[in-house]
C-alpha cells in the first residue's frame, strides 16, 4: 500500500518550481494553522469561516467545488474573490475538513426544513 508521503515524493520530479512551491505553502500553513485570507467573526455568517473582505463562507466554497464548480466558475460567480481566496479556503479546509462537512451538513439541513 502506498502511503500519502511515498506519492508526494513520487510527484515532486514532475512538478514545476511553482507548483513545489504552493505545495510548500500549503504545508506550512497547515502546520502552523494560520490562514491568511480566512475570518471567523462572531455574528458574522454564523461565526463560520469566511473570506475576509466578503461574506462568503469556506463551506459554500467547498460546496460548490464539491458539486462540480471549477475554480474559473466560483470566481465569475462571485466577482470580490480573488485566486488566492480559493487557494486559502481550499488550505483551510484540508486543515479543518470536520468543521467544514458539519457546516455543509446544517446548511443542507436548512434547506431540507
Amino acid at each position: 500500500m502506498t502511503t500519502a508521503l511515498q506519492k508526494v515524493e513520487a510527484l515532486l520530479p514532475d512538478m514545476s518550481p511553482s507548483e513545489k512551491a504552493q505545495v510548500a505553502k500549503w504545508v506550512s500553513d497547515d502546520l502552523s494553522c494560520r490562514f491568511p485570507g480566512i475570518e471567523k467573526t462572531p455574528g458574522v455568517c454564523g461565526g463560520s469561516a469566511c473570506i475576509v473582505r466578503t461574506r462568503i463562507p469556506v463551506w459554500l466554497l467547498v460546496e460548490a467545488r464539491q458539486a462540480g464548480a471549477s475554480e474559473a466558475d466560483l470566481l465569475k460567480s462571485y466577482p470580490s474573490l480573488r485566486a488566492e481566496d480559493l487557494t486559502n479556503a481550499w488550505a483551510y479546509y484540508r486543515a479543518n475538513k470536520a468543521e467544514i462537512e458539519q457546516e455543509i451538513l446544517e446548511n443542507e439541513a436548512v434547506e431540507a426544513a
